[in-house]
């Protein structure tokens, strides 16, 4: 028998469309999947902690269905992938990149060592469209600035049509031990706060593929405008699916491709996909994107250290309806409506002057979609310190966004049932019917940060 190969699981929990694994599996050795789970490096919060063990669970079972199985470590996944090649005498390792940059030095580490073993080192894509670095302006460049970043891409050559699955997989040796997926510790016990998530989310790569679908059917007519109004069920949800690889951006854009001729709604959808893109296309160019601002500058704001404000975002307890009732839901669901997003990350930043990177990493520990490369971008987009980003003075008031996106309150009263009894010219602004006043000003605090801001300007 051929000596085997690993195949190293990453954020890529899935069996169809997995570069990394079908090469695996053209090279017609025995394959012993793994996961190492390395808390060294991957400092997820506690919604994705939760994702994750319940995502491994699927592909597991979805491993053994074709004739295989998974094989679960912890620790330091660089010195577990080489133990693990000389225990199982593997003569190759394959995987699939990840972009973070603790990730690009961890793969440089392990493809030293392995080459230095006579072993080979494989890596795939199974994240992106387009290769990091692929993309350029005519300059040579990389894009700071989305639209024509997308219209590239799209003028590029289509991203390769989505991998079938392997109907089966050779037997993993039995004498190879594995780690026991509830020791790893991922789930919460006491308390155990995802109620709220086990009633939303069902993770794993069947029920991925289940979301897309529905989506092409059911949502996509109509998508540019429902997007936006977060009392309907406008969006995909693909999110948290693309965060763990449940699902690749490669299927996902020929579905959507080839289910019907393009459209205003089918391009919209298809550009959100070009902003996760686009995230990790800047990542790559700037490794610090997560903490420090792409424009320098913004390094000298007057930022403030409010906890007790902080404390009333994140805990949804500001007394304005709209942030309340995204941050209500992004506790108890780990996720929010991207609309939502925008004005709550908006309040933080502008409203009650709060630094983004602290935003980011409230972001980062509740949402089950946390990703570094969208969660950072995003969060300076909104401060307006990142690429293609919003200008300073851009300040969502989310009386209005409630009002023109919630008119009727509907998804304000759902998650704020305080405002239940209120008519609905009140519902996004009670103080104006005798409840209590919000925790800051909209109008002081609007002009307070436009000084902050504007004064970067003086201070060059």
């Amino acid at each position: 028998m051929p000596a085997p190969a690993l195949f190293w699981f990453r954020r890529d929990l899935r069996l169809a469309d997995n570069p990394a694994l079908a090469a695996a599996v053209a090279g017609g050795r025995p394959i012993v999947p793994v996961f190492i789970h390395d808390p060294s490096h991957d400092t997820s919060g506690g919604a994705l902690l939760w994702w994750l063990h319940h995502s491994l669970a699927s592909l597991d079972k979805s491993l053994r269905d074709r004739g295989s199985r998974l094989i679960l470590r912890h620790g330091d996944a660089a010195e577990l992938i080489l133990r693990l090649a000389e225990e199982t005498g593997a003569e190759a390792v394959y995987c699939n990149r990840l972009e973070e940059p603790w990730a690009q030095k961890q793969q440089e580490r392990i493809e030293e060592r392995l080459k230095a073993d006579n072993r080979a080192f494989v890596a795939g894509n199974a994240a992106l469209l387009f290769e990091t670095g692929a993309i350029k302006t005519q300059a040579g460049l990389p894009f700071r600035v989305f639209t024509p970043f997308w219209r590239a891409c799209l003028q590029d050559r289509p991203p390769p049509s989505p991998l079938d699955a392997p109907e089966r997989l050779p037997p993993v040796d039995q004498g190879i031990a594995s780690d026991d997926l509830d020791g790893l510790g991922l789930v919460p016990t006491k308390p155990d706060w995802a109620c709220g998530l086990r009633e939303t989310w069902n993770p794993g790569e069947a029920e991925a593929q289940a979301r897309l679908d529905h989506f092409i059917e059911d949502r996509l007519a109509g998508y540019s405008k429902r997007r936006d109004e977060p009392a309907e069920d406008g969006t995909s949800t693909l999110s948290p699916y693309l965060r763990f690889g449940e699902i690749g951006p490669r299927q996902v854009f020929h579905a959507i491709r080839h289910s019907a001729p393009p459209s205003h709604d089918s391009d919209r959808f298809l550009a959100e996909l070009g902003w996760r893109e686009f995230s990790y296309h800047l990542l790559a160019q700037f490794p610090d994107l997560p903490t420090r601002p792409l424009r320098g500058e913004f390094a000298r704001l007057s930022w403030r250290q409010d906890e007790q404000a902080e404390t009333a975002w994140q805990k949804g307890q500001t007394g304005i309806p709209l942030i309340d009732a995204g941050m209500r839901q992004l506790w108890t669901t780990g996720w929010m409506h991207n609309r939502v997003r925008m004005v709550v990350a908006s309040f933080l930043v502008k409203n009650l002057l709060i630094p983004w990177q602290q935003g980011a990493a409230w972001f980062w520990d509740t949402l089950v979609d946390a990703d570094l490369a969208n969660n950072s971008a995003s969060w300076q987009w909104v401060a307006g310190c990142g690429a293609d980003a919003a200008p300073y003075f851009r300040i969502f008031n989310p009386v209005l966004q409630g009002e023109k996106f919630d008119p009727r309150g509907d998804y304000v009263r759902r998650w704020c049932p305080e405002l239940t009894d209120l008519p609905d010219k009140y519902v996004h602004k009670p103080w104006e019917a005798g409840r209590a006043k919000p925790i800051v000003d909209l109008a002081g605090s609007r002009k307070r940060a436009l000084d902050a801001f504007a004064e970067l300007g003086r201070t060059r």
